[in-house]
């Protein structure tokens, strides 16, 4: 039986070569089978690459998959890395990706993400992008990156008429990357209003509302995240939707986040996916401070 309440199983997708984690390759690869293997391994999603990086993920994955490299349990098989792979070319980068998981032994690509280029009308776009997820995927998933600017509602349409899934950043290395608790409920309701599932990214990797002490960048909470989305399903106001957002108040989250049922959890689960993160320690070690994890 898992340790991993329902509410957080495979909620932390493993993303720590990007910043501002930058783990090395070799190491990122082998911490990933360590989190697979470990007690807390239901909290783990996929291993998060670059395009650019996938055949050297497919080689470290190969070298790591039967203890030749630094292993949990040398010398057991522990099968291809499952990966979800962020294109970086655009649409045309997709299909190359998707093929060389078809073939691959080693790593297995059950998403893609892609993130829309700027432009005036960002439904040309994902049209674009959808397209060519139609023309390629079969069992994969595509996340579409979809910007807070200009008519993003028309590009989410387009998303959600294909029936692919939608990706918001939460975060980054600037302060100007972190959309504020209005922009993110608003999204959160967009996605739910049209039945598109959606995935977050980059500075999420703590639970509650908090401010940076190094940055001083004001960064979202995945349980504020998580909280909201189980609220805009229960019907609330994108008000009410922004205030839960804004909630610093750790204790009260986590009671909250402990009054729902199994059936309310998998129902959120089932519209926000996951975010990816470059810790898997830090979101691990605010669950265990919170009691939302053993």
């Amino acid at each position: 039986m898992s340790t991993v309440p329902a509410l957080y199983r495979r909620l932390v997708d493993d993303a720590s070569t990007f910043p501002p984690g930058n783990l090395p390759l070799t190491e990122a690869v082998a911490a990933h089978r360590a989190h697979r293997a470990a007690p807390y391994a239901d909290l783990v999603g996929p291993f998060v690459c670059a395009d650019e990086d996938l055949t050297k993920v497919a080689t470290e994955a190969a070298r790591t998959r039967t203890g030749s490299g630094p292993q949990p349990d040398p010398g057991v098989d522990h099968g291809p890395l499952e990966v979800t792979v962020v294109i970086s070319g655009g649409a045309g980068g997709i299909e190359p990706v998707v093929r060389y998981g078809d073939r691959s032994k080693d790593v297995t690509v059950t998403a893609v993400e892609v993130r829309l280029r700027d432009e005036a009308d960002l439904s040309r776009n994902a049209l674009r992008v959808v397209r060519a997820c139609d023309d390629c995927l079969d069992e994969e998933t595509a996340y579409v990156e979809i910007g807070l600017e200009g008519a993003w509602e028309r590009a989410l349409d387009v998303v959600a008429d294909a029936g692919y899934a939608a990706k918001l950043r939460t975060g980054g290395l600037d302060a100007a990357l972190f959309p504020s608790e209005a922009q993110v409920a608003a999204f959160i309701e967009a996605c739910l209003d049209r039945e598109v599932a959606f995935k977050c990214t980059a500075g999420l990797h703590n639970a509650v509302r908090h401010t940076a002490t190094d940055t001083g960048f004001e960064h979202h909470g995945f349980l504020n995240v998580l909280l909201a989305t189980r609220a805009s399903l229960d019907g609330a106001s994108t008000d009410d939707l922004a205030t839960l957002l804004a909630d610093r108040d750790g204790e009260a989250l986590a009671a909250r986040a402990r009054e729902l049922s199994d059936d309310q959890a998998a129902s959120t689960r089932r519209w926000f996916t996951s975010f990816g993160s470059c810790s898997i320690e830090e979101p691990l070690a605010d669950l265990k401070t919170l009691g939302l994890m053993a």
